[in-house]
């Protein structure tokens, strides 16, 4: 095994700590990326997953960690903002030995960071990296943990979405109201579900046939679309990126219908400005930091022995939280997602601060 020096890229980006790590025997090459421990140990989940080069896994883990702190920090968690990704095919390279390896540089740590599900890893593979590290949360029930933390990303982006229509049409539903849902995967799955529950019509697609196979079955009335680019300009009222990050760029927002954006996918503006973009279209953007907050809570919940109901009550004032945003967002002039950076920096530096009260 062996640890790396991380390059200058992170210090630009305001970064504590950076490790790389690699085991050769397994194929383990892996970037754990720790943003901001200012409010407690980082947590942030595993991203497994077949990158174009390590440019692009490091752009990635900086990125995703720093959001995981703002996400933290807007969730009212004692937690800091991290972030690991695993460089390579899941389908391919994931095995036993490749997991309890990645967990013990997890451990090497000493709790600086805590682990969980992401794209490509699954609550099973967190009780095998678990054999290494206790610095683990999303684990299985069967083994004490709190499960699929899709559940409440899911009803918590639900919670945003109804936060998002009352500031924008006066009510918190989507009843009557066209969504389209971009990425049936773990999350999008659940997501449709409470939309479909709530009496709004869904418009959705995926790039895996499976998942479109999925909706099919389990809910006929849902209208199937071929791509991102069809279902951005159908007529939908609210846009629900539920996939990778980059959903909103230069070429999607002036072709976006829909009058919200709320969505669970991690960083859905693909580059500062995007943001602007959208208010100067009239479209409210939910940030996706708050509204897909409800997982992080679930699995930080975890980690005081995991009570769902607990976490549901938590990750349901996500409502309240998305409702601020908005109302400090219209009260300061400046879009919904810097308000919310407003806040969470707010009270990073604020609650950060007590740390150096030191205590006998």
């Amino acid at each position: 095994m062996g640890v790396f020096a991380s390059t200058d890229q992170q210090v630009s980006a305001g970064h504590e700590q950076v490790v790389f790590c690699q085991d050769k025997p397994t194929g383990l090459k892996a970037i754990i990326g720790i943003y901001s421990t200012a409010l407690g140990p980082a947590l942030g989940g595993t991203r497994f997953y077949p990158y174009a080069s390590e440019a692009d896994a490091l752009h990635d883990v900086l990125d995703l960690s720093r959001g995981m702190a703002y996400k933290n920090a807007l969730a009212g968690l004692d937690l800091g903002g991290g972030k690991a990704v695993i460089w390579g095919d899941p389908e391919q390279l994931k095995t036993e030995p490749l997991l309890r390896a990645y967990g013990r540089f997890v451990q090497s740590l000493g709790g600086r960071y805590y682990t969980a599900c992401d794209v490509g890893t699954y609550v099973q593979d967190m009780d095998v990296v678990a054999r290494e590290t206790r610095f683990v949360t999303g684990r299985s029930v069967e083994h004490g943990g709190a499960g699929d933390s899709s559940v409440l990303t899911a009803w918590g982006v639900f919670q945003g979405m109804r936060a998002a229509a009352e500031h924008q049409w006066g009510s918190a539903t989507l009843t009557g109201r066209r969504v389209g849902v971009s990425g049936l995967g773990k999350v999008g799955k659940h997501l449709v579900g409470h939309l479909i529950e709530d009496g709004a019509s869904v418009v959705a697609t995926d790039v895996n046939e499976k998942a479109l196979d999925w909706a099919r079955h389990t809910y006929p009335e849902v209208d199937l679309v071929a791509d991102a680019t069809a279902l951005i300009t159908s007529d939908i009222d609210v846009y629900a990126p539920c996939a990778l990050g980059g959903a909103l760029d230069d070429e999607t927002v002036p072709a976006l219908r829909a009058k919200i954006v709320a969505g669970a996918a991690n960083n859905q503006l693909a580059h500062p400005g995007i943001e602007k973009q959208l208010a100067d279209r009239g479209v409210l953007y939910a940030p996706d930091y708050v509204v897909n907050a409800g997982g992080v809570i679930q699995v930080a919940d975890e980690i005081e022995g995991f009570n769902f109901e607990r976490a549901k009550l938590r990750a349901t004032r996500i409502y309240d939280t998305t409702r601020e945003i908005l109302r400090l967002a219209d009260a300061e002039g400046v879009p919904p997602a810097v308000a919310a950076d407003r806040l969470a920096e707010r009270r990073m530096a604020e609650v950060g601060r007590l740390r150096s009260i030191h205590l006998t």
